[in-house]
C-alpha cells in the first residue's frame, strides 16, 4: 500500500492492509441502515482473504446481537467478529478483579454479560469494590447517588467508554461520557480505567485477535479522539470517515490527524485496478 500523501487530505491506499477494523455506528450504519459502500467495502476486504473486526464502544448490544444486527443489515458476522465495550470489560474484571462485587451504572445487556462473566453485583454501595459506569438510557438520581456514596466510601471508579454521545439519525443519544462526567463532578474522583475505545485495554484484544503486526493493521471509525486515538496509540494505521460523528470543519480544527480521510467507507480500498 502506499504512504500517507504529503499535505492535504492523505491519498488513497494503494492496496490491501493485512487486516481491518470498522466501528459501527456511524461507520457500517447509520440507526437500522447500512451506510453508502459498506456492504461492497467488506465484500471485497473478505474476497481478497483479509480479517475483518468489527467494534464499538456501545455496550447496549451483546457480540451476538452485533453479529445478528450486521448479518439483517447484509454484511455477514459472527460474534468472533465483533469487539464491544461490555465484552472487553468482562474480560479485563475476571482477569483483574474476578471476586470484586461491582456497582453497574448501566442497562440489563451490560448486568447480563457480567453475571455470566461470572463476576457479583450489588446495589449497596457500602458492600461495593468497583462502580462501572456504563451507556445508560435509565440513569437517574437514585443511580446517581449510589456511585456517590460506594466511591466516597472507597470504590473504584471505571468505566465502558468516554464517548459523550451516540450517533443516530437526525441527532445522537448522550453516551457514557455524559455519565462519567456527572458521577466525576460530585465525587472528585477521575475514572480510573476505560475499557473502551481508545484505550490501550481495548486496543490489545483487537491486537491479540488479529495475530498481526500493529502497523500493517487499520483501523477505520468516525471520531478522532476514540477511532483515530486507538489506532495512533498502539501503531496502527488510522482512518476517519467523514460519514458520522466527524465533519470536515472538526477535522480541519483537531490536532489529531489520520493517516486516511475517507469521504465513503469504499475510500480505504485500493483501486479496482490494484
Amino acid at each position: 500500500m502506499g504512504p500517507p500523501g504529503a499535505g492535504g487530505r492523505p491519498a488513497r491506499p494503494s492496496g490491501f492492509f493485512a487486516g481491518y477494523v470498522f466501528d459501527l455506528d456511524g461507520t457500517i450504519y447509520l440507526g437500522d441502515a447500512l451506510l453508502p459502500g459498506a456492504r461492497d467495502t467488506i465484500g471485497r476486504i473478505r474476497a481478497a482473504g483479509r480479517p475483518v473486526l468489527f467494534l464499538s464502544n456501545n455496550p447496549l448490544r451483546t457480540r451476538e446481537e452485533y453479529a445478528a444486527k450486521l448479518t439483517r443489515l447484509g454484511i455477514p458476522a459472527a460474534s468472533a467478529d465483533v469487539i464491544n465495550s461490555s465484552y472487553v470489560l468482562v474480560r479485563h474484571l475476571q482477569r483483574s478483579a474476578p471476586r470484586a462485587r461491582l456497582l453497574v451504572i448501566g442497562e440489563m445487556s451490560v448486568k447480563q454479560e457480567l453475571r455470566e462473566g461470572g463476576l457479583a453485583l450489588t446495589d449497596d454501595p457500602a458492600q461495593t469494590d468497583i462502580v462501572v459506569a456504563c451507556f445508560d438510557r435509565t440513569f437517574d438520581y437514585d443511580k446517581l447517588q449510589r456511585a456517590f456514596d460506594a466511591i466516597r466510601a472507597g470504590a473504584r471508579f471505571i468505566a465502558t467508554n468516554r464517548d459523550p454521545y451516540c450517533p443516530v439519525p437526525g441527532g445522537g443519544l448522550p453516551d457514557c461520557g455524559a455519565i462519567i462526567a456527572a458521577v466525576e463532578a460530585c465525587t472528585g474522583h477521575r475514572v480510573e480505567e476505560v475499557m473502551g475505545k481508545p484505550s490501550s485495554i481495548m486496543a490489545g484484544v483487537i491486537l491479540a485477535r488479529m495475530a498481526l503486526p500493529p502497523h500493517s493493521v487499520v483501523v477505520t471509525g468516525d471520531r478522532l479522539e476514540t477511532d483515530v486515538a486507538l489506532a495512533r496509540g498502539a501503531g496502527m494505521v488510522s482512518a476517519l470517515v467523514l460519514t458520522g460523528a466527524t465533519d470536515a470543519a472538526a477535522l480541519e480544527t483537531s490536532a489529531l490527524r489520520p493517516d486516511y480521510v475517507l469521504t465513503s467507507l469504499s475510500e480505504i480500498l485500493p483501486p479496482a485496478s490494484a
